[in-house]
């Protein structure tokens, strides 16, 4: 039979799609490298050679942003999910749980995400699951896809919340062995031992102490710890991938540099050199040289070309300061603490005393300041701690603030009033139910409201940052925080752009090659923009969701319009504002920076 010339040329022209689209239409296989607290400006090709290559030859993000507050599991649960914490629920790594407490042994009334045996008990108390939400990696398995999460307790857990029994995602963090909640398959750890590992991974070495206020914390990267799960993705999971021919989702969460930031021992009780000394630098290339072994070892197994590289950091990072004249708290005496620095729970201590109310433990023990005592780990107010007024939830550079009773709406503007008049204090941010108080922003404009499992903060407040005077203040950030760390350490949570502005990057098949994107980006937008490229569907129980960064795939278009914005608070009695700069894009809100003009690195008032 003939067929015309028309029909022949399409003939050909269908025979020439289908020989030029298979690498399109083969199944991609996707890691998702965390650089736990790793800045964007500190990535060069001199610090972290394999890092700054994937920036350089991939996508570089340059407009990235952590969300908001800046702390771990908080990027974590937008990482697994796509969603804004809003909807996630994972306000801090710390939260207040509601008016029940935890059984024994906890018999507190907040949880920690960092710890696995309470990430179950928050799956239990809040309907199964916490988060409210699908995974990615639960979406990548049930098309089909291996996956699993690798390194730090808590993130890795939270990346399948509610898969940790051994039998879909592998799950496999830096707690294992401790019997904490994590179950690994049989034939996984027969595999580690196949492969000449040791069964768990090592604990930090002896050498690693934070130190106290009298002595130096660490002067080594934690190589051998990252090392073992290493050894686990390029010796185990990557050629196990390869041999059952199935794609994959590995998430592999590095603890450095954010482990070795916090206990770092070259800068006791001074600002500088803080976080950019010696043993800093070294965490940074520890994690560097991770992922350049990921990607040698997918380059063996013959999966490079088809597998998308994306690397993030759930947060920047800061040195600490303890240093606030004017606080209460610090103008009394601890055995553990530096005369005349912050101690412990000061935000507490200080309310405590403004509004003549006792304090409480967590537990629901009495705090006596004027004893050299202090709550660590948050504390409760008012009369009873069965029925606190207040609870405040120390994350680092943010302290999350609970009004559970049914004066909240009286008590708020005290609260808010006694905030701004403490000169540590640099945001605030009120939930909406709260109504408008002087001095305070909505919390629906950090993207803090939405459809949360989890109580919703009250009043959530960011620290005071300062940069200690070198070119680029986003490299010598300073911020006041309630954590465990000592002057001089690392910390962050604050929403100023030493925090925010976390390291972004990809490169692989499905992104475009050395291109720069001026877009804003964020950690909510990783999950939708890689369930586009794998074909996978998340759920949208809530609506605070992130976008697909389409500008930077190879097959999308332009980078969307931007349009930078700033809001003020009215100003309190006595004159204090939050102010608030943001970017719009793609239909979503980035943060950048908020807080009192002067009090916040990178506000631009």
């Amino acid at each position: 039979m003939q067929i015309s010339k028309r029909a022949a040329a399409a003939v050909l022209l269908a025979h020439a799609l289908v020989l030029w689209t298979p690498a399109q239409a083969e199944p991609r296989n996707v890691i998702i490298f965390v650089a736990d607290g790793l800045r964007s400006h500190s990535v060069t090709a001199q610090t972290a050679p394999a890092l700054a290559e994937v920036r350089a030859k991939g996508v570089d993000f340059a407009n990235s942003h952590a969300l908001y507050p800046t702390v771990t599991t908080t990027n974590g649960s937008a990482l697994a999910t796509g969603h804004l914490i809003g909807d996630t629920g994972n306000f801090g790594n710390t939260i207040y749980v509601g008016p029940q407490p935890f059984p024994a042994p906890s018999n507190a009334l907040v949880g920690d995400f960092e710890d696995d045996a309470m990430l179950g008990l928050m799956n239990q108390h809040f309907a199964g699951n916490y988060l409210g939400e699908m995974s990615l990696l639960q979406a990548a398995r049930a098309k089909g896809y291996m996956t699993a999460a690798l390194g730090k307790e808590g993130p890795v857990g939270v990346q399948d919340i509610t898969a940790r029994d051994g039998t879909g995602t592998i799950i496999l963090d830096s707690a294992y062995g401790d019997s904490k909640g994590i179950i690994l398959a049989p034939e996984i750890a027969a595999a580690i031992k196949a492969a000449g590992l040791a069964p768990a991974p090592p604990p930090r070495g002896a050498e690693f102490n934070g130190g106290d206020f009298k002595t130096p914390g660490t002067l080594k990267a934690n190589v051998a710890q990252q090392d073992w799960f290493v050894g686990v993705a390029t010796k185990v999971l990557l050629p196990r991938f390869k041999t059952e021919g199935k794609p994959f989702v590995l998430v592999f969460w590095s603890l450095d540099p954010d482990g070795t930031q916090h206990g770092n021992g070259d800068s006791l009780n001074s600002l500088i050199p803080g976080v950019n000394g010696p043993t800093s630098r070294a965490a940074i290339r520890n994690a560097s040289n991770d992922l350049q072994a990921l990607r040698e070892a997918l380059k063996s197994q013959g999966l490079e070309g088809q597998t998308d590289i994306i690397v993030t950091a759930d947060h920047g990072f800061a040195t600490k300061s303890l240093e606030s004249p004017g606080s209460y708290a610090a103008s009394l005496t601890y055995p553990d603490v530096k005369a005349g620095f912050l101690p412990r729970g000061f935000l507490a201590i200080d309310m405590a005393k403004a509004l003549g109310v006792p304090l409480f433990t967590v537990r629901g023990d009495s705090v006596h300041p004027t004893q050299g005592e202090s709550p660590k780990g948050g504390a409760l107010l008012g009369l009873d701690p069965a029925r606190p007024d207040i609870v405040v939830v120390p994350n680092g550079g943010t302290s999350l603030l609970y009004l559970p009773q049914a004066n909240a709406k009286a008590l708020a503007p005290r609260v808010v009033d006694h905030l701004t008049r403490q000169n540590y204090v640099a945001a605030i941010f009120v939930n909406d139910a709260l109504g408008d108080i002087p001095g305070a922003l909505p919390m629906s404009k950090i993207n803090l409201i939405g459809s949360s499992r989890t109580p919703q903060p009250s009043i959530v407040v960011s620290f005071r940052s300062f940069s200690t005077g070198c070119a680029d203040p986003e490299m010598c950030g300073v911020e006041i925080a309630d954590s465990g760390q000592q002057q001089g350490q690392g910390t962050h949570g604050t929403l100023g752009r030493q925090d925010t502005h976390n390291f972004m990057a990809a490169i692989g098949p499905d992104f475009k090659a050395g291109f720069v994107d001026p877009a804003p980006v964020s950690n909510a937008d990783w999950a939708n923009t890689v369930a586009q490229i794998l074909g996978l569907k998340l759920s949208t129980n809530g609506h605070a969701i992130g976008r697909v960064m389409t500008e930077a795939l190879v097959t999308g278009g332009p980078p969307p319009a931007v349009r930078p914005f700033t809001l003020r608070s009215k100003p309190g009695a006595n004159g204090f504002v939050t102010v608030l700069n943001a970017q719009d894009a793609g239909g979503e809100t980035y943060l950048d920076a908020a807080g009192m003009p002067g009090r916040t690195i990178g506000l631009k008032p």
